[in-house]
């Protein structure tokens, strides 16, 4: 797949929810290419500071539009609520692997599909669950409390079902995520597990998904300088050696991964 560099035009950029923005940009050629799991690299300013771009996950494609989900957290995002529609912003796209949804999804019509999300992990879980609606999916949406929980209704909206943990216990089962997704798994048979989220909860699904042999595909976060491969600032130790986040994922099979920190 190329990778484009583009200066996109900002449609709009909201705060959704407190501290949690929705910024949409148009670009076909990224819309068409892009595949759930993958992310942009974007340069939020038009000068040097800050130096690095910031990746996002693409959150949603509609009509040559792509919306990426975040989070204000640190200057880069601050700075980047800071856009206005009609401004332009330099993006580097689509990178990464996605989710191999059409080999493990399509291919299985018998076979229950669950997306686990931790937090901002919803992000590139919207595009996917979009992607494979027709299977209706069901979603774990993990989060420290109700008035963190994110995404819900617009997984609801494709028809999924939806299932909150929160771990003070305001909304939903009271406790981790991961516990939520054993007791979805004590009845099926045939699973697929798509997850997104802290690398906790991550190496949690991926044990889980182990011990049951359960076919298990997990978006990895890491901090990413050039996005494209060519730094190897954000890779992760596999099986058969360090992979790079940026290119070789962000998606891996959780039977890929061994969690040795570098």
């Amino acid at each position: 797949m190329k990778i484009q560099q583009i200066k996109a035009r900002i449609v709009s950029n909201k705060e959704v929810k407190a501290n949690f923005w929705l910024l949409e940009f148009v670009s076909s050629s990224i819309a068409k290419a892009a595949q759930p799991g993958q992310f942009v690299n974007v340069k939020v300013a038009s000068g040097w500071a800050p130096l690095l771009r910031r990746p996002l996950s693409i959150h949603k494609i509609k009509n040559g539009k792509v919306q990426l989900f975040y989070e204000a957290l640190g200057l880069a995002t601050e700075i980047l609520t800071q856009r206005r529609p009609k401004e332009f912003l330099d993006i580097i796209g689509p990178l990464g692997s996605g989710f191999n949804y059409q080999k493990s999804v399509v291919k299985s019509g018998k076979t229950k599909n669950i997306l686990i999300a931790g937090g901002m992990g919803v992000a590139p879980l919207v595009f996917l669950a979009e992607k494979i609606k027709m299977h209706k999916p069901l979603v774990l949406i993990g989060a420290q409390s109700a008035n963190k929980v994110l995404c819900a209704q617009e997984f609801r909206n494709f028809g999924c079902q939806v299932k909150i943990a929160t771990n003070d216990g305001s909304l939903g089962f009271g406790g981790q995520v991961t516990d939520l997704l054993k007791i979805n798994l004590t009845l099926e048979n045939s699973v697929n597990l798509f997850a997104c989220g802290p690398q906790p909860m991550l190496q949690a699904v991926a044990q889980i998904a182990t011990a049951k042999n359960i076919n298990c595909e997990l978006s990895l976060e890491a901090h990413m300088a050039c996005g494209i491969g060519a730094c190897l600032g954000c890779v992760v130790m596999t099986k058969s050696g360090y992979k790079r986040v940026c290119q070789d994922g962000p998606v891996f099979s959780s039977k890929e991964l061994t969690w040795e920190k570098r």
